[in-house]
C-alpha cells in the first residue's frame, strides 16, 4: 500500500466518525441553553456545569492531540490543563464558581488563546479557520472586559459568557462535523 493510499484510507476511516463532532456540537448548544436559563442563585449547578464544560473541552483536545499530525504537544497541554481544571471544578462546584468568577478574565483569555492558536494551526487545512480566529479574538475581548468587573458583576458575567462560550464551541464543532464528512467524501472519490 502506497503512502497516498494509506492517507486516503486514514481520512476515510476518520471521516466515518463525523457525527461525533455533530453530537458534541449539539451537546454544547444544549449546555449553553441550560446555562443561559440559570441565575446566580444556582451557584452549585453553574459551578458543576462549567467544570463539566472544561472537562469535556479538555477531552476533546486530548483526542485532537492523538489524531493531529503536528502540534500534538500543544493540544495535549491544553487538554490536560482543561481536564484537570474541570475535574477540580466538578469536585467542588461552589468553590469553583467563586474561583472562576475571581479569575474569569484569565479563563476567557486562556480559551481565546487556545482558539486563536487552533485557527492558525488549521489555516492551511480548514477553509473556515477564520471563524475560529474570530471566536478567539471575541473571547480575548470578553476576557479583558470581564477582568475589570466587580465580583458580584462577575457572577452574572460568568453565567452569560459561559453560555456564550458553550454556544460558540457548539457551532464550531458542528461546522467541523460537516467539514470532516465532506473531506471523507472527497477522499473516497480519489
Amino acid at each position: 500500500m502506497t503512502a497516498r493510499e494509506e492517507v486516503k484510507q486514514a481520512v476515510t476511516d476518520i471521516s466515518k466518525f463525523w457525527w461525533l463532532w455533530l453530537v458534541a456540537g449539539i451537546a454544547w448548544i444544549v449546555v449553553a441553553l441550560i446555562i443561559l436559563q440559570l441565575n446566580s442563585a444556582s451557584v452549585r449547578t453553574v459551578g458543576f456545569i462549567v467544570g463539566a464544560m472544561l472537562f469535556v473541552a479538555g477531552v476533546q483536545y486530548l483526542l485532537i492531540a492523538m489524531l493531529a499530525e503536528g502540534w500534538k504537544w500543544l493540544w495535549g497541554i491544553f487538554g490536560i490543563v482543561l481536564v484537570v481544571t474541570g475535574a477540580v471544578a466538578m469536585s467542588s462546584p461552589i468553590s469553583a464558581f467563586t474561583s472562576l468568577a475571581d479569575m474569569l478574565g484569565f479563563l476567557f483569555a486562556f480559551v481565546g488563546i487556545i482558539w486563536i492558536v487552533e485557527a492558525f494551526a488549521m489555516h492551511g487545512v480548514n477553509d473556515f479557520w477564520w471563524l475560529t480566529l474570530i471566536a478567539g479574538i471575541l473571547m480575548l475581548v470578553i476576557a479583558f472586559w470581564a477582568g475589570g468587573q466587580f465580583f458580584f458583576d462577575r457572577a452574572y458575567i460568568l453565567l452569560v459568557f459561559s453560555g456564550m462560550w458553550a454556544l460558540m464551541k457548539g457551532l464550531l464543532d458542528m461546522l467541523r462535523a460537516f467539514q470532516i464528512r465532506m473531506v471523507g467524501k472527497i477522499a473516497a472519490q480519489l
